[in-house]
C-alpha cells in the first residue's frame, strides 16, 4: 500500500547540496520534504570532507609537536594514539550530522528515510528498509544524490577495504600501515599521502599525469613536489598502473614510468585516490520525468539548475557542472531553491569557486592559472611573494610556499590567486571576494593588510603584480 504526501519541493539526497536546498526552500516558505537512504549530511559530513579534515588536523598537531622543543616546549615520548584520533573524528562527525538533523526539525522539513525514486515530474516514491513504499506528490523535485569514487576495474583493483582502500576505508583502518601506495595525486591522493606520512607510513604516489595536483598552477605543483620529497614521500608522475597483485599481507603495483620503463612497488596497502566520480543517477527513474543525462551519467542542467523537465532540478556531484566540491553543491542548492520560489538569482560563475587541498603544506586557489590565462589570450602579469619573507610564517616555523597573483596587464583585473603554504585554505577567502567583485591588483594592493598576519602575504603579492615588486623582498 502507498501513502501520499503533498509538497512544494522534495529533495532527494541529504548531503551538503540536498540539505541546504531543503533549508533554503523552507526559509522561502515552501513546504519541503527531504529523502535520504543512508545518512544525513551525505558523504561530506560522514565519510568525506569533515572526517578527513579531522584526521588531517591530528596529523598537523602531531607534526607540530615534533618541533615543540624549538618553541621552548619540552614534550617527551610523543606518540600517536590512532584509536583516540578515530574517536575524535567520529565525535566530530556525530556533532555535525546531529546538527543537520536539528536544522531539519527547526525548519519544519519532513524527513523521509529510504530510497527515493522519481516516478514522474511531480512524484517521488520512497522505499524504506522494510520495503514499505510512500508516494510523495510534489510541485518540484531537486536531485542531490551525489556520486561515488571510481575503482580501477581494468586491472582488477576494486576496493576490498582491506588491502585496496577507498578514502572511506582508509579512515577506518585499525592501525597505521607501515607502507602505502597511493594511486592518484589530486586532492584526495595528496591529502591522504600527507596524513599517513605524518603518521609514519612510507608513502609512494603513482600519478598518471605529468605532475602531482595537476589541476593547480604549475608552480604550485612544483612547490608541493619539493615539499613532499623533503618529507620522504616517493612520487612517480606520468606513470600508468598496469596491474595490481594482492595477498593477505601486501599489495604489488606494476606500472610503466614516465620513461616507459616497467617498475614494481610493494606496500602493505593501496589507496585509490583518483578523484574521479560516478554519479549516483542509475535506477533513479529520471526517464519517467523525461530528464536527460549525459553519456557519463550526469544530469544535464541549465544555469538555474533546471533539468530538461522544468519541475526537476539537479545539483552537486550528480549534475553536469564542476568542480565536485561541497561548497559548490551548497551554492547550487540555494540557487535552485530560490528559482523555484520565483526569485531571479544570479547564475554561478564556476571559474570563480575557491578550491582547497588540506595536505601539508596546504593549497588553495581561485580563478585561472597562469597557463590558462595565457591560453585565453590575456596579456598576463604575475606577482609572487614567498612565505619565507612573512613574519607570521616565520613565527610559526612554516615558511615554505608562496602566494601568486595572476592578473590581466591591460585592465589590471585579477584573474587568479594561488597559494601554497600555512593556512592557505583560510587565506584564500580574500581571493574569493576579489574575483567575485572583479577586483584589480591595484585595488587589492591599496587594501591595508594587518601585521603580523599570514594573509599580508597576499598584499605583498598584489603589490608585486600591480607595481612589479613586493616591498619585503
Amino acid at each position: 500500500m502507498s501513502n501520499t504526501n503533498q509538497y512544494d519541493v522534495t529533495v532527494i539526497g541529504a548531503g551538503p547540496g540536498g540539505y541546504v536546498a531543503a533549508i533554503r526552500a523552507a526559509q522561502l516558505g515552501l513546504k519541503t520534504a527531504i529523502v535520504e537512504r543512508q545518512y544525513m549530511g551525505g558523504v561530506c559530513l560522514n565519510v568525506g570532507c569533515i572526517p578527513t579534515k579531522a584526521l588531517l588536523h591530528t596529523a598537523e598537531l602531531f607534526d607540530e609537536m615534533q618541533e615543540a622543543k624549538r618553541f621552548g616546549i619540552i614534550a617527551k615520548d610523543i606518540s600517536l594514539d590512532w584509536k583516540a584520533a578515530l574517536r575524535n573524528k567520529d565525535q566530530v562527525v556525530k556533532k555535525m550530522t546531529g546538527g543537520v538533523g536539528f536544522l531539519m526539525k527547526k525548519n519544519k522539513i519532513d524527513v523521509h528515510n529510504g530510497f527515493g525514486k522519481v516516478t514522474g515530474r511531480n512524484s517521488v516514491q520512497v522505499t524504506d528498509e522494510s520495503g514499505k513504499q510512500t508516494t510523495i506528490e510534489t510541485k518540484n523535485i531537486i536531485i542531490a544524490v551525489g556520486g561515488r569514487p571510481r575503482d580501477l576495474p581494468q586491472i582488477g583493483a576494486a576496493y576490498d577495504e582491506d588491502r585496496i582502500l577507498s578514502s572511506t576505508g582508509a579512515m577506518e583502518l585499525k592501525e597505521i600501515p607501515k607502507s602505502l601506495i597511493v594511486v592518484g595525486a589530486g586532492a584526495i591522493g595528496v591529502e591522504f599521502s600527507s596524513m599517513f606520512r605524518s603518521f609514519g607510513s612510507e608513502v609512494t604516489i603513482i600519478e598518471a599525469l605529468p605532475r602531482i595536483v595537476p589541476g593547480e598552477d604549475e608552480e604550485v605543483s612544483a612547490e608541493l613536489t619539493r615539499s613532499f620529497k623533503k618529507r620522504g614521500i616517493n612520487m612517480f608522475t606520468g606513470a600508468k598502473v598496469s596491474s595490481v597483485d594482492r595477498s593477505e599481507t601486501q599489495v604489488v603495483a606494476t606500472f610503466t614510468d614516465a620513461d616507459g620503463k616497467e617498475q614494481k612497488v610493494t606496500a602493505e596497502r593501496m589507496l585509490l585516490g583518483l578523484g574521479a566520480w560516478i554519479p549516483n543517477t542509475s535506477d533513479l527513474g529520471l526517464e519517467s520525468a523525461q530528464v536527460e543525462i549525459d553519456q557519463r551519467g550526469y544530469v544535464k542542467v541549465n544555469s538555474m539548475m533546471q533539468t530538461t523537465a522544468d519541475t526537476v532540478y539537479a545539483i552537486g556531484d550528480c549534475a553536469s557542472t564542476s568542480p565536485w566540491l561541497a561548497h559548490k553543491a551548497s551554492a547550487e542548492a540555494i540557487l535552485a531553491a530560490e528559482h523555484i520560489a520565483g526569485h531571479t538569482p544570479t547564475p554561478i560563475d564556476y571559474e570563480k569557486i575557491v578550491a582547497c587541498t588540506y595536505c601539508a603544506p596546504e593549497i588553495a586557489h581561485v580563478g585561472l592559472t597562469e597557463a590558462q590565462a595565457r591560453e585565453r589570450g590575456y596579456d598576463v602579469k604575475v606577482g609572487k611573494f614567498p612565505f619565507s619573507a612573512n613574519g607570521k610564517a616565520t613565527i610559526l616555523a612554516q615558511s615554505g610556499g608562496f602566494v601568486k597573483i595572476v592578473a590581466d596587464a591591460k585592465y589590471d583585473e585579477v584573474l587568479g590567486i594561488h597559494i601554497i603554504g600555512p593556512r592557505a585554505t583560510e587565506i584564500i577567502a580574500e581571493g574569493g571576494v576579489a574575483l567575485s567583485h572583479e577586483a584589480t591588483s591595484e585595488s587589492l594592493m591599496r587594501t591595508i593588510h594587518a601585521h603580523p598576519t599570514l594573509y599580508e602575504a597576499l598584499g605583498e603579492a598584489q603589490h608585486a603584480a600591480a607595481e612589479g615588486a613586493a616591498i619585503h623582498i
